[in-house]
């Protein structure tokens, strides 16, 4: 299995989504991050059903760093409860693996 794990984070502004973006690129928890606008969210809040538009935000970096990366994106968001979601990078580009892998590095 390797190192490398995505982790896949909502926000709700393409401004938002780049300051997050930066923070935790600036504490090197993460390799990169790709902000794609537009998504259209609906889900549960507070007993209501909510829809928003959000961006998505999915970063790649090392399974050690999940907890920074999280820690980072709560202390920038503006929801009380951010959306981070990990998940396994099973293969792919063995050079692209070996960059985030050297890239991501507190």
């Amino acid at each position: 299995m390797s190192d490398i794990i995505g982790a896949f984070v909502t926000a709700s502004s393409p401004e938002e989504a780049r300051a997050i973006g930066r923070g935790v690129l600036e504490k090197r928890v993460a390799a990169c991050v790709n902000i794609l606008p537009g998504a259209e969210s609906h889900y549960w809040w507070e007993g209501n059903l909510e829809t928003a538009q959000e961006c998505v935000l999915l970063f790649k970096t090392r399974r050690e760093h999940l907890e920074a990366l999280v820690a980072a994106v709560k202390a920038l968001h503006s929801y009380t409860v951010p959306e981070v979601i990990a998940f396994p990078i099973e293969g792919g580009n063995a050079d692209y693996l070996k960059w985030v892998e050297a890239e991501a590095r507190p």
